[in-house]
């Protein structure tokens, strides 16, 4: 099967959270996204430039168990094998849960996971085939 034209790859991820503001922040600061639309205190939609995460909140008494999960985890690319290892230690001086250490893979990528404020599970990875890509 080939390419579909004119689509781009996965560029957009939605997600549930409990606490809105709680969550923008986090990815504001943690991962340096920004606004891009707000259009209430419910929903938020933050990117990098080349992505986009929407933020929904949901009830406070929201099961958080596996079987309400439908989401494994969000992965954002990075430049360098280097530059995973200087996250994985920037991002655990600023508190944030670990959830897989730093580790390299058979295939050559390497990545780290760590938990948002709900528990979304985040890997940060360089992959050598989507890290060395120029988006346009």
């Amino acid at each position: 099967m080939g390419r579909i034209a004119g689509l781009k790859g996965m560029r957009h991820v939605a997600i549930k959270v409990k606490d809105v503001a709680r969550s923008k922040d986090f990815y504001q600061e943690i991962l340096g996204m920004d606004v891009v639309w707000e259009p209430d205190a419910e929903n938020v939609y933050l990117s990098s430039g080349c992505d986009n995460i929407a933020i929904h909140r949901v009830p406070a008494n929201f099961a958080n168990d596996a079987q309400e999960k439908q989401l494994d985890h969000l992965g954002f690319v990075v430049e360098s094998i280097e530059r995973v290892k200087e996250l994985e230690q920037e991002f655990t001086a600023k508190g944030v849960r670990m959830v897989h250490p730093f580790k390299i893979h058979r295939d050559g990528s390497a990545s780290f996971y760590f938990g948002d404020p709900d528990g979304i599970v985040i890997q940060m990875l360089y992959e050598p085939q989507l890290s060395t890509q120029t988006i346009k």
